[in-house]
């Protein structure tokens, strides 16, 4: 019971704590794309630091964290891994679903640091234009974040791995690295309840460019999903959770 109501606390002081945050940054943030980048990673380390001394959950990052031009291919379980990935890499560019646009407060700073939004069910066009806009200088360099499944899988669950990681893949012609988590064990899609613990997030062993789109997405998959049930077992996990 006292984790539930620890729970319920977290949930609403990082609730609030999104506007304020934004709200105090808005005169920096809307004329530097750094006042938005500082704003954003200072939730995120709220969110991480708040939940580790309110309901015991440690947030842990392992791996070489990339700080290069690359592509990011995730595991994707939980808001709290987007957290961890973006407070982890300097100038994240996350592709994302159109409608985060219009969110109060995050659609705003998504906007002003170039965060690729697409269409669902029209994702093809979207990356063609995003690979344009790179090309034009439109958008600043910096690591490419995509989830591979395109949304939040509960642990223990599989579903297929979409293609749009191997298209920009080829097309970048970048180093890709895989990413695991186990933070929706702890951090669930739905429900308030929140494990205490530890969450990781792993950036894995760099795939080279060059490879086929059948050779990436075989081992993008394999790796990506053996390590993450390998943390999903350290944090305790079974399958009947």
């Amino acid at each position: 019971m006292l984790q539930w109501i620890r729970s319920l606390v977290y949930i609403v002081q990082v609730t609030v704590a999104m506007p304020v945050i934004g709200l105090a940054f808005a005169p920096w943030a809307m004329f530097s794309k750094r006042g938005a980048y500082t704003a954003c990673k200072t939730y995120a380390a709220w969110c991480m630091w708040s939940a580790r001394w309110l309901i015991g959950l440690r947030c842990e990052v392992r791996g070489e964290v990339p700080t290069d031009e690359v592509l990011i291919a995730a595991k994707h379980q939980s808001f709290l891994d987007i957290i961890m990935i973006f407070h982890a890499l300097p100038r994240a560019k996350f592709i994302m679903k159109r409608e985060i646009l219009w969110t109060p407060v995050i659609g705003q700073y998504t906007k002003r640091m170039q965060m690729i939004a697409v269409d669902r069910g029209k994702r093809g066009k979207a990356i063609a234009k995003m690979l344009a806009d790179v090309e034009a200088g439109k958008i600043e360099p910096g690591q490419i974040v995509i989830y591979s499944q395109g949304t939040r899988v509960p642990p223990g669950k599989r579903i297929p791995y979409k293609v749009g990681s191997a298209a920009l893949y080829e097309q970048l012609q970048q180093t890709c690295v895989p990413a695991a988590t186990n933070a929706g064990y702890f951090w669930p899609r739905r429900g308030l309840y929140r494990r205490p613990g530890v969450a990781v997030v792993e950036f894995l062993d760099p795939i080279p460019p060059g490879l086929s789109r059948a050779e990436f997405m075989q081992r993008l998959e394999e790796v990506v999903e053996r390590r993450s049930d390998a943390l999903l077992q350290e944090a305790g996990w079974h399958a009947q959770d």
